[in-house]
């Protein structure tokens, strides 16, 4: 909005203008962004991404849907692929992956894989107990 522009609204009301319209209240010509549409961190594209961190769980561990509690030293993998994040865990260096109990979701934007995977890493590791 540039300093003092104004609108006048169906009632003659005037008021400071909104942002992309005019003041008779139709939409503005949409205006070229570059870049607009990319996805951050993945290239431009929403295929399948992850995160990793090692962490160790607090008292009672982690629950996973196919083994149950896993405990110790864990290495967790935030997943994003087809619209849905799913956090995983292993034992730290071995080859097996295990989903967390609750974690599938739908994630509408990828975007946001590293909050949540800051989410879950600040849920779950707890070297102190």
């Amino acid at each position: 909005m540039f300093s003092g522009e104004r609108f006048v609204n169906a009632a003659g009301e005037s008021g400071p203008s909104a942002a992309g319209m005019t003041a008779d209240g139709t939409a503005e010509t949409p205006a070229a962004v570059p870049g607009a549409g990319m996805v951050a961190d993945s290239g431009g594209a929403a295929g399948p991404q992850a995160r990793t961190t090692d962490i160790v769980p607090g008292p009672g561990g982690v629950m996973t849907d196919e083994v149950g509690v896993v405990t110790g030293d864990l290495t967790l993998r935030t997943e994003y692929a087809d619209g849905k994040v799913t956090v995983r865990v292993q034992y730290k260096d071995a080859d097996e992956w295990y989903a967390v109990t609750g974690t599938s979701v739908t994630l509408a934007d990828p975007a946001g894989l590293d909050a949540v995977h800051g989410v879950a890493v600040g849920l779950l590791n707890r070297p102190e107990g």
